[in-house]
C-alpha cells in the first residue's frame, strides 16, 4: 500500500530545487482502540459539539479562535489561517550543514521520509542527497507544518533522506529543575566495577524485533478471556525490595547474569541478524547521539 504524504513542495539548496515529498516514518500506536460505552444500554457513546448558551452546534460552522484576554477571542477561518505563507511553506530550504554530535538528543522530535516526488525531481535530488552524504554532516532546513514553523534536520538514509523535526529552545525544559535535587555521591569502586561487567555482560546488538509492546499482547490477551466468558485473575503486586547491603546484591546480579548464555540477535527470513540488516540505520543512531 503506498503512503499518503503528509506534506509536498519543494527541496532547495541555493540555487539547484526540486519538488519533494514527506511522508510519516513511524505509524500511530497498537491495534487496541477503546470506545466510551454505556454499559446500560451497549451503546457507543457519541461526543457533541456543545454552545453552554444555544446548545448543540453543527461542527461544520465552527471557526477557530485565539484567546486575546479572558473570553475574548479573535476568530480565523481556515482561509485566513491558510493565507499566511512563508517561504518555508512550500519548500525546504537548507539553510546550514552542522556535525551531527552538536545537535542534543532533547530537540530530536518526530522522524520523516523525505523524497523526490515525480520523475522530473529524480536528477537534482540525487545531486542533492550525495552531497549531503559526502559531506558527513546534518543538514537543517525549515518547514511549514500544521500551522507551525518547524526546524528540520536532514541526512541520507538508504536511497532518499531521512528528515527529523527538531525541537526550538522554548520547547525544551531545563534539566536542572529536576536534577539539581539528585545530590553528589561517590559511589563505591568495587560496586562500579561489577556494575560495569554486568553492563558488559548485556550488551548485544540493537535488533527492534526484538521488543515487542509485551503490555498490548496481555491487553489482547485479556479482551480474548472476557469475550470467551472466563473470569480475570487478579495480578498480585510485586513486593518492594528493601536492599539493605548493596555490594551484595551486585554481586548476586552478576552471578545470576553469568549462568545464564548469551542472547543472540534474532534471524530474519535472511537468515541474517536484523541489527546487520539494518544498513544505513546505523547512521541515524549517530545522528542523534549528542550531548
Amino acid at each position: 500500500m503506498a503512503y499518503r504524504p503528509t506534506w509536498s513542495g519543494h527541496l532547495k539548496l541555493s540555487l539547484v530545487t526540486c519538488p519533494v515529498a514527506l511522508y510519516t516514518a513511524t505509524s500511530s500506536g497498537g491495534d487496541v482502540h477503546f470506545h466510551l460505552i454505556n454499559p446500560k444500554t451497549n451503546n457507543r457513546i457519541k461526543m457533541q459539539t456543545i454552545d453552554p448558551d444555544t446548545g448543540p452546534v453543527e461542527r461544520s460552522k465552527l471557526v477557530k479562535g485565539y484567546e486575546v484576554s479572558k473570553g475574548e477571542y479573535v476568530l480565523l477561518t481556515n482561509e485566513e489561517i491558510q493565507s499566511v505563507r512563508l517561504e518555508s511553506t512550500r519548500t525546504i530550504d537548507i539553510e546550514r550543514f552542522v556535525p551531527a554530535d552538536e545537535i542534543d538528543r532533547l530537540y530530536w522530535d518526530n522522524p520523516y521520509f523525505l523524497a523526490p516526488d515525480g520523475e522530473i525531481a529524480q536528477e537534482a535530488f540525487a545531486v542533492i542527497r550525495t552531497a549531503m552524504e559526502r559531506s558527513g554532516q546534518i543538514a537543517l532546513g525549515r518547514v511549514v507544518m500544521s500551522t507551525r514553523e518547524r526546524i528540520l534536520a536532514l541526512e541520507p538514509r538508504d536511497k532518499g533522506i531521512l528528515a527529523y523535526t527538531i525541537r526550538t529552545d522554548a520547547e525544551v525544559r531545563d534539566p536542572a529543575v529536576v536534577f539539581d535535587g539528585i545530590r553528589d555521591v561517590k559511589p563505591d569502586r568495587q560496586m562500579i566495577a561489577i556494575a560495569e561487567k554486568i553492563i558488559e555482560q548485556q550488551q548485544g546488538p540493537f535488533d527492534p524485533s526484538q521488543f515487542v509492546d509485551r503490555y498490548e499482547e496481555a491487553l489482547k490477551k485479556r479482551i480474548e478471556e472476557k469475550q470467551k466468558g472466563r473470569k480475570v485473575a487478579a495480578v498480585a503486586e510485586p513486593d518492594d525490595t528493601n536492599v539493605v547491603d548493596l555490594m551484595s546484591a551486585l554481586r548476586a546480579s552478576l552471578a545470576a547474569k553469568g549462568k545464564g548464555s548469551a542472547r543472540r540477535p534474532a534471524k530474519g527470513a535472511t537468515g541474517k541478524p536484523a541489527a546487520k540488516r539494518a544498513g544505513s540505520a546505523s547512521k541515524a543512531s549517530k545522528a542523534r547521539k549528542a550531548g
